[in-house]
């Protein structure tokens, strides 16, 4: 029978037509992100005797990554808002890597108040970090207030981190060589910079711009971050994972996430979401790179124009440290 008969014969409908054409395109977008995305495998950095902090580890990117650094001899701190889903991915992630170095902390960081302890906590379980990963983000929530006063989604995806990592600093520098690895978004590019949008004011945001705002916050504060710890061992690089399913959404209504699903068919998935993000934790290459914003291919790009200005960055800068309080000891 031709091939032109078989593809004639009944079965083969307009729905049987169009599923393959789907499955097609699938599998090339799977074949173009494993071309694309960096040799994770190929990677032989080992980690044994090594401390890891990754925060929002209990899902998606951050546990992806949690998981791959247990795998390669880390002891993980894996810092979560929910003890209970940081449990239940401490177990699976024990599970699959077989490590007996895996740690749960309990953190929100939204709160300034709960960093603040969870640093206590962590300094005393380790005094040297040699790796920190700032995963933890929200997404789809409207402005909202945090009993400290400042906007929740803004507290979240930046404040908390530079509080975090300022507090750390010194843990950072005793490891001798230390990386610090913010994971922004492409959707920086849609941000600005207003520093009143930190306590819920500012110029208006349109929908979920507070997101995209508070990662071009985070690209700054890299690029600052990066230039006061010169020469101290610690550098600290931005990453983008690309556009990726996770939970992220589950705060967006029913339709959006409705509609995130149906797309995510061509998205990547968790374990290619982190690739990226385990690039800046491992590559030998990256030993003294620091202040860049990589894409999600792992290629130096430059940050928005606005994530680059010095002066902004340095209000900024001096903004964020007054709100948090840096001057006074965890």
């Amino acid at each position: 029978m031709s091939l032109w008969s078989l593809l004639s014969t009944p079965i083969w409908g307009p729905g049987s037509v169009l599923l393959i054409l789907v499955l097609l395109l699938r599998l090339g977008v799977k074949i173009w992100h494993k071309i694309h995305l960096w040799d994770l495998q190929g990677c032989s950095a080992e980690l044994t005797g090594k401390t890891a902090v990754v925060t929002g580890a209990n899902g998606g990117i951050g546990k992806a990554v949690s998981q791959e650094l247990a795998c390669r001899g880390a002891r993980v701190i894996l810092a979560c808002r929910s003890r209970e889903h940081g449990q239940r991915a401490l177990n699976e992630i024990q599970a699959a890597s077989r490590s007996n170095r895996l740690l749960l902390g309990e953190v929100d960081l939204s709160s300034m108040a709960s960093v603040r302890s969870f640093v206590r906590w962590l300094l005393r379980e380790s005094p040297e970090i040699h790796l920190l990963v700032n995963n933890a983000a929200v997404c789809g929530f409207p402005t909202t207030l945090t009993p400290e006063g400042l906007d929740l989604t803004f507290a979240t995806n930046y404040i908390g981190p530079f509080l975090l990592t300022n507090l750390l600093q010194g843990a950072l520098q005793r490891a001798g060589s230390a990386r610090v690895v913010n994971v922004s978004s492409f959707r920086q590019a849609h941000g600005y910079i207003d520093e009143d949008h930190l306590i819920g004011a500012g110029r208006p945001l349109t929908f979920n711009q507070n997101y995209d705002c508070s990662k071009l916050l985070l690209a700054s504060f890299t690029r600052s971050l990066a230039q006061r710890l010169q020469g101290t061992g610690v550098t600290v690089n931005s990453v983008e994972p690309g556009v990726v399913y996770t939970g992220i959404m589950k705060h967006f209504s029913w339709s959006y996430r409705f509609l995130f699903w149906l797309l995510s068919f061509f998205f990547k998935d968790s374990k290619q979401g982190a690739i990226p993000v385990l690039y800046l934790c491992l590559a030998k290459e990256l030993d003294g790179i620091s202040g860049k914003y990589f894409s999600s291919s792992c290629v130096i790009t430059l940050p928005p124009k606005a994530a680059r200005d010095p002066h902004v960055a340095q209000s900024l800068w001096n903004t964020t440290a007054r709100l948090t309080n840096l001057d006074k000891v965890a």
